[in-house]
């Protein structure tokens, strides 16, 4: 008698029907292709060499003003030899610190004319003793004394810059415009990228007239501007300076933003820390004096209550996750361009004279019969209206950020109140910010 035998059963299911029928197979398992990273469809701006400081019995001096009224003057601007010069400045300083800490600067030897800078910085600090805060009952914006304090820079400007090795009245007065204008607006109280420009602007007459040599630049970059930004701070908390235009335009910081492009350059091919370093306090406090970039994260840090840079510095949140810091620096190059240098609310208050010359066809102020910058009160963006005048006209695609913007106190200005009533010890993040 015959048995039947029962058929295998596998855990995949019937063999013999599984292999009969070819559409049941497993797909091959195939690896997934890697996304490429995001690619960014600007160019890194071109650096050109720094052209040679020109003849100086061929430079007319003038009282520099303002040539950049309109879209087209800025279009003017933007197409300049001028324009290239600014970006030659700025990026030969850049380079000259690649890989180089604030400390190595003391180990070579020092141009004279370096203590000479530093001692017009301490000289101007030295006017905030003079020129105290005025009592405002606890308003946190813009103190009116700050207009005190620029007017004695003003007064003082000439002799420093006979003790920096000036001696043309007319050379004087031109360079000593830009150095007025460093400190922030004495109208409107506020401070932003374009007075931190008009800094970078008076080292750049000064190397023009043959002053600062390209062997200054590493000190210029890790001695001088480090001093400049530390003073900034003090002025800044002293006169409670609103952060011009738009509130943290760039999500970097409220006033600065060379430190960062500077400090970019500075970690290049460091052997250890890495962008995703700021994210780590122990690295900040032990490298921060040494690396401006660090030194930015980690002050600003310290204004904020809300901890974490993606609450309240989103971008450099994201910067951290960049790949190394050549691709930072690069991309710091490219905002400079773009989002100070490309931005006509930042250069409609840029100076043009005979060492940084405006180009044919520009606008002038007194053929436009435009007041004086010192005598606006508002700070908005400049333009031609509908009966062809020149003056503050509103941008219907601006936003409050390339317009007139909204009044808003500093972080610095908050915290300084809460110490007064001794209510924190430390900064306080207040609202807009």
């Amino acid at each position: 008698m015959s048995t039947a035998v029962e058929p295998k059963v596998s855990l995949l299911g019937n063999q013999s029907t599984y292999g009969a029928d070819p559409s049941h197979k497993l797909p091959p398992l195939v690896p997934r292709k890697k996304r490429s990273p995001p690619q960014n469809p600007q160019p890194i701006p071109e650096a050109k060499q720094l052209p040679p400081p020109p003849d100086v019995q061929t430079i007319s001096f003038t009282q520099p003003e303002r040539r950049i009224l309109t879209s087209h003057d800025h279009e003017l601007f933007l197409s300049s030899p001028t324009h290239d010069l600014i970006t030659s400045f700025v990026f030969s300083l850049s380079d000259s610190v690649a890989g180089k800490k604030i400390s190595s600067i003391s180990q070579a030897p020092i141009d004279p004319v370096i203590p000479k800078l530093l001692n017009t910085l301490d000289a101007i600090e030295g006017l905030i003793l003079s020129n105290p805060p005025e009592d405002q009952a606890g308003s946190r914006f813009g103190n009116p004394a700050f207009r005190s304090f620029v007017d004695a820079i003003s007064a003082s400007s000439s002799s420093w810059h006979h003790d920096l090795g000036l001696t043309d009245p007319a050379a004087i007065e031109e360079v000593s415009t830009y150095l007025g204008q460093s400190f922030g607006n004495r109208q409107r109280i506020d401070y932003g990228s374009g007075h931190e420009l008009n800094f970078i602007i008076w080292l750049l007459t000064l190397n023009r007239l043959g002053l600062l040599p390209a062997s200054t630049f590493p000190a210029l970059a890790l001695v001088v501007f480090p001093r400049y930004i530390r003073f900034m701070r003090r002025v800044q908390s002293t006169y409670y300076l609103e952060p011009a235009g738009s509130h943290g335009v760039w999500g970097l910081d409220d006033y600065q933003f060379l430190p960062f492009l500077l400090g970019a350059s500075q970690l290049s091919h460091h052997p250890y820390i890495t962008p995703r370093s700021i994210h780590n306090e122990l690295i900040l406090e032990e490298e921060g004096d040494e690396y401006m970039y660090l030194d930015m994260v980690r002050f600003t840090e310290a204004s904020k209550t809300v901890k974490g840079l993606k609450w309240t510095q989103p971008m450099l949140d994201d910067i951290s996750g960049a790949k190394n810091w050549e691709k930072v620096e690069q991309g710091m190059r490219r905002m400079f361009v773009k989002e100070v240098l490309g931005k006509l609310p930042v250069m409609q208050h840029f100076l043009f004279g005979g060492l940084v010359p405006a180009v044919e066809g520009m606008s002038k102020e007194e053929e436009t019969g435009l007041a004086p910058e010192s005598e606006e009160k508002e700070g908005g963006q400049l333009g031609i209206h509908k009966d062809g005048d020149v003056g503050h006209v509103h941008r219907d695609d601006a936003g409050w950020g390339d317009c007139c913007g909204i009044k808003i106190p500093s972080t610095l200005a908050a915290g300084q109140e809460e110490r007064r009533k001794g209510e924190r010890e430390s900064l306080r993040r207040i609202p807009f910010d």
